[in-house]
């Protein structure tokens, strides 16, 4: 079985021999960044396929922040770099949900947290702990929150 970090290894190594300069850095970045995260605690580590996902989507989206940033300082080619290693990244990822799959998956958390007796803004937090699992790397947290407050509200 190839976990996802040795596909970006093989993906890596496919990029250098092509000469795709953008693959290639981008995938190093994110490799790298997982190596990180390896050896961030006490002793070193193999990532889960779960955890080099959570690695690849933050990775993202500081690629679609820079892009913002960097299209709102006027600079459009660094802009248009990020937003190229963001899409990139994103191939890595899971599909994101559509709006409907969302608040469904939410729908029926807000109903367990209520079945567990989680009212008020203190369900917040019993639904979060519901959906999150879920969701994992197939929904932004503010997408999410602000679905879980529309429908606490409802």
């Amino acid at each position: 079985m190839t976990t996802l970090k040795s596909k970006l290894h093989d993906d890596l190594n496919a990029a250098i021999k092509e000469r795709d300069e953008l693959r290639s850095s981008t995938l190093r970045l994110t490799l790298a960044a997982i190596t990180k995260e390896e050896v961030a605690g006490k002793e070193k580590r193999e990532l889960s396929d779960d955890e080099v996902l959570k690695v690849i989507t933050k990775e993202a989206k500081k690629r679609r922040e820079a892009a913002e940033a960097f299209a709102q300082g006027g600079r459009a080619e660094s802009a248009e770099r990020e937003k190229a290693e963001g899409e990139l990244l994103a191939t890595y990822l899971p599909k994101p949900l559509s709006d409907e799959e969302l608040e469904r998956i939410v729908g029926q958390a807000v109903q367990e947290a209520k079945a567990a007796g989680a009212e008020g803004p203190r369900a917040m937090g019993a639904v979060m702990k519901i959906v999150n699992p879920k969701v994992a790397g197939q929904a932004e947290g503010g997408r999410v929150a602000a679905v879980v407050k529309r429908l606490l509200a409802g």
